[in-house]
């Protein structure tokens, strides 16, 4: 599949996972729950490696994945949420974009990712947009961001989507989205048992429509 290896040095990214999160509705970390036969975080990490040259993962917590053989980087201003973690990605990336994703999505799709980031040049956002609204946590950022973020950050004005109109955006509306992965089930995050539940459902049901055709 196009965008499916990893790109020429001049258009290579950064992949970081964001795992900073409490996990309050979990219970626990829902990063290290099972999914599929590995953890969350895991599974993930195996979907995005071959699609950048660098992967971090944004975390306070680095014994929970020291065993993931990459690095592990704190939060560089604590206590932001999302955009934290995002400006936390985007600083420490050796290449001038990232992908930033939650580690709470399991069936994160490859090609899906692999689009985005093959959109990126030229723009300082690319952001899926379904009927729930932005997926910011499954997005491509660039540095040019960083003093926008910053002063959303002092300001303490954490949502995200408030940078947008502020930096040159790449929308990918839904439609676009569905003619690689049909369900939308990339943007599913699993903040609670019942949501890792219906994502199982949904993996076993694709799985099963593969077997059949």
């Amino acid at each position: 599949m196009t965008g499916a290896r990893i790109p020429s040095p001049d258009r290579a990214m950064t992949g970081a996972i964001l795992a900073g999160g409490r996990s309050t509705r979990m219970g626990t970390n829902k990063a290290l729950l099972e999914f599929g036969g590995v953890r969350i975080i895991e599974g993930l990490q195996a979907k995005i490696r071959p699609l950048f040259p660098e992967i971090l993962i944004i975390a306070s917590d680095r014994d929970a994945y020291a065993d993931l053989g990459v690095p592990v980087v704190p939060d560089r201003i604590p206590e932001k949420g999302s955009l934290g973690g995002i400006y936390t990605a985007i600083y420490h990336s050796a290449f001038p974009q990232a992908f930033c994703i939650a580690c709470d999505m399991p069936l994160a799709s490859p090609a899906v990712i692999a689009h985005l980031r093959d959109l990126a040049p030229g723009y300082d956002v690319v952001v899926p947009r379904t009927a729930e609204g932005y997926q910011p946590l499954h997005a491509v950022y660039g540095k040019t961001c960083l003093p926008h973020m910053e002063a959303m950050i002092h300001a303490n004005r954490l949502k995200i989507d408030r940078l947008f109109p502020l930096v040159r955006v790449r929308t990918v509306e839904e439609a676009e989205v569905r003619s690689l992965d049909p369900s939308l089930g990339c943007f599913l995050n699993v903040n609670t048992r019942e949501e890792l539940e219906a994502a199982v459902r949904l993996a076993t049901r694709e799985e099963d429509e593969i077997r059949q055709r």
